[in-house]
């Protein structure tokens, strides 16, 4: 049975926060900390994501935007890249991602870029 559901990856520099949050509420989030990938290039992350699953979240608005860009103009696949802005308040982060978690399935973020 497909997942109906995302399958987040937080690169580091998103909140733990979030991550429990959702996961409180049932959704499937793994950490750059607890996949023990502190400091690993933004490439790796994404790899790291992809092999898993996942779609990716993170602030990193600049050279994800680019790294997407070359993996469409390569013709690889990635399962998603979620492009958050930084907010002051974590939870406003967190209802953007559950309005985006309602409203896509995994095979719809393949390839795409969301601005939350």
């Amino acid at each position: 049975m497909k997942n109906i559901y995302l399958s987040l990856y937080f690169d580091e520099d998103v909140s733990v926060k979030i991550a429990h949050n959702l996961r409180n509420r049932g959704f499937d989030v793994q950490t750059t900390l607890e996949a023990k990938n502190l400091a690993a290039t933004d490439e790796h992350q994404l790899v790291f994501s992809v092999k898993r699953h996942r779609a990716l979240v993170t602030h990193n608005i600049k050279d994800f935007l680019n790294i997407h860009k070359t993996y469409l103009s390569e013709n690889k696949t990635h399962n998603g890249i979620i492009l958050a802005v930084r907010r002051h308040d974590p939870y406003l982060i967190v209802s953007k991602l559950l309005t985006l978690l309602q409203s896509e399935t995994p095979e719809n973020m393949k390839n795409q870029l969301r601005y939350i």
